[in-house]
């Protein structure tokens, strides 16, 4: 049976203006609608182990960074770290289907954010 652990994100944000400035950190990071834990559920819940992924025992960790727009959608995913190009398909999928976020601020006003999450996918 596949199982996938989650591990804590990091930061990136914002896709209307690709000329505005991308942030590492900012006065108010982004947050995932519900939280980190929602966030967690939903990946879970969405994430398909890819077959030839199980049928091959693939197993590994994908980092996929991506952007929190000013608007609270995400946009430029990308893999920093592969684990194995069927594996970070799938994270990069399930990544890009997530909702809107709550955009991250500094001085007051809506902003682009950097995210990094680490996907693991473990077989049991």
């Amino acid at each position: 049976m596949a199982m996938f652990a989650m591990m804590t994100l990091t930061v990136q944000a914002q896709k209307n203006n690709a000329t505005a400035p991308v942030y590492d950190k900012v006065e108010v990071m982004p947050e995932y609608p519900g939280g980190m834990m929602a966030m967690m559920e939903f990946m879970m819940k969405t994430m398909k182990y890819p077959k030839e992924a199980e049928k091959q025992q693939l197993q590994g960790r994908t980092l996929v960074s991506f952007i929190v727009e000013a608007d609270g959608s995400v946009s430029n995913l990308d893999v920093m770290q592969s684990s194995h190009p069927i594996l970070d398909k799938e994270a990069l999928r399930v990544v890009g289907l997530m909702p809107k976020w709550k955009p991250g601020r500094q001085k007051g006003k809506a902003v682009r954010v950097s995210f990094v999450v680490p996907v693991t996918f473990a077989l049991n």
